[in-house]
């Protein structure tokens, strides 16, 4: 089989409002592209529909409303993989993989395999969905934001915020740590997954909505991004 690429492609990109059908064409014109040489399993994250659903819960007086708001996050990383599944159309899977050993099936049918979440765990967003993938595949771990990259401070409220092109493991988890995690969490990684990039010492890129960067990055070439490793 082709070299696995694992992409976790944020929510916010996919429909920040509306969908963003350009940003998603230029993505699925990229990926098909270098479907040549890999196969990519594409995470999907639940963005500003998750975020909805976890604030409608917020201030209500109901048992269990953590768990109640990371299963809406879970079908709404769900719901946003079946989007894309039909938006690339017969070059992606038809069905809905819930676990890794479903992602390995679909993988070798498909260049193109879409998910959300695989299944209910605490403390987690797609994000460890997609470091867990890349520890499963032993591949490289691209994960796609709203922001350039990895900054020192929120870039969208701090304009002084210094963009951070690479950094150690060690120190990314130290930065994610100091981050009370919470469902619908918007920092670029969560929590679990940067345990995991560090434990195995996956290979991680963080880029922005710009497509060339994607596209440089799986060209080897110069990229716009981070490099955590």
């Amino acid at each position: 089989m082709k070299e696995v690429i694992v992409i976790s492609l944020g929510g916010s990109l996919i429909i920040p409002d509306t969908i963003n059908v350009k940003l998603l064409e230029e993505f699925r014109k990229i990926v098909l592209k270098h479907t040549k040489k890999y196969k990519f399993v594409v995470v999907c994250g639940g963005g500003k529909t998750a975020r909805n659903y976890i604030q409608g819960l917020e201030h209500q007086n109901i048992s269990h409303k953590e768990f109640l708001q990371t299963l809406l996050g879970i079908a709404s990383t769900r719901l946003n993989a079946r989007f894309m599944t039909h938006f690339f159309g017969r070059d992606a899977n038809k069905g809905m993989p819930k676990d890794m050993h479903d992602v390995l099936d679909y993988l070798k049918k498909h260049d193109v395999v879409f998910c959300g979440a695989l299944r209910y765990a605490k403390d987690q967003t797609s994000d460890s969905t997609s470091a867990q993938l890349a520890h499963f595949f032993n591949c490289d771990f691209i994960n796609i934001t709203d922001v350039a990259g990895l900054y020192d401070k929120n870039p969208k409220k701090f304009k002084a915020a210094k963009f951070i092109s690479e950094i150690s493991h060690k120190e990314f988890l130290m930065m994610a740590e100091k981050i009370s995690f919470h469902p619908g969490q918007h920092f670029v990684l969560d929590q679990t997954a940067a345990k995991i990039i560090k434990k195995y010492k996956i290979m991680t890129f963080i880029i922005g909505n710009d497509m060339k960067q994607l596209d440089n990055l799986l060209n080897g070439k110069h990229f716009i991004g981070t490099i955590i490793g």
